[in-house]
C-alpha cells in the first residue's frame, strides 16, 4: 500500500478546492443563472460524457427530488440517460450530435444548458452549445484543462484549473451541490 499516494492526491484536490474557493463571486453568478431560469418557467438541462455524464445525472436529480431538504421539484433533466435516443442519434447522425439533437427537440428560449467538460473539446458538447446559441437558449459550462473549444462557445463558464480529469469532476460535482444549495435558498427552500 502507498499512504504517500492517498495524503499526495487529497492534499492536491484540498489545494485545487482552496483556489476554486476565491471564485465564489463566479459560482454565485453561475448560481444567479439557474435561480432566473426557475423563476421564469425554465427547464435546466444537464449534459457530459462519460464521469462527467454520471455528473450531469447527478446534479439533475439532486433538483428533481431534492438536495438540503424537502421541497418542490425544480425542472431539470440530464440529456445523458435515454439510451435509445442516444444510440439512435450516434447511429444516424454522429457521435458529435447525440446532444444537439436533443437541444433542438426540447429546448425552449429561457431554459439553460449545463455542459460538464474536463478538456472542452468533446464535439458533442460544442455542438450542443452551438444548437443552444441558434435556439437562443443560455449555456454554462464546467471545465477543465483552459476551457478548451467549449469556453468560447458558452455564455458563462467555471473552469477548474487542473489536467487531472478526477480532481476537475470532484470539484465540478462539490461545486453544482454548492450551486443547489443556493438555488434553494435562493427560492426560499426548503424547510
Amino acid at each position: 500500500m502507498k499512504p504517500d499516494l492517498v495524503a499526495r492526491e487529497l492534499s492536491a484536490l484540498s489545494e485545487l478546492a482552496a483556489v476554486m474557493a476565491r471564485e465564489g463571486p463566479a459560482i454565485t453568478r453561475l448560481a444567479a443563472r439557474y435561480v432566473a431560469t426557475i423563476q421564469s418557467g425554465g427547464t435546466i438541462f444537464f449534459a457530459g460524457n462519460g464521469g462527467s455524464a454520471a455528473d450531469a445525472q447527478h446534479i439533475a436529480t439532486e433538483y428533481v427530488v431534492r438536495y438540503r431538504g424537502t421541497r418542490r421539484a425544480y425542472p431539470a433533466v440530464a440529456l445523458t440517460t435515454d439510451t435509445s435516443l442516444l444510440t439512435a442519434a450516434g447511429n444516424d447522425f454522429g457521435f458529435g450530435e447525440i446532444f444537439a439533437r436533443q437541444v433542438e427537440a426540447l429546448c425552449r428560449p429561457g431554459d439553460l444548458l449545463v455542459l460538464h467538460s474536463t478538456s472542452g473539446e468533446s464535439e458533442n458538447l460544442v455542438r450542443a452549445a452551438e444548437m443552444a446559441r441558434h435556439k437562443q437558449v443560455a449555456t454554462v459550462a464546467f471545465l477543465g484543462r483552459g476551457g478548451g473549444r467549449l469556453k468560447a462557445g458558452v455564455d458563462d463558464s467555471l473552469v477548474i484549473p487542473s489536467d487531472v480529469t478526477s480532481h476537475v469532476q470532484e470539484l465540478h460535482l462539490a461545486i453544482e451541490h454548492i450551486i443547489v444549495e443556493l438555488v434553494e435558498i435562493a427560492l426560499g427552500q426548503p424547510e
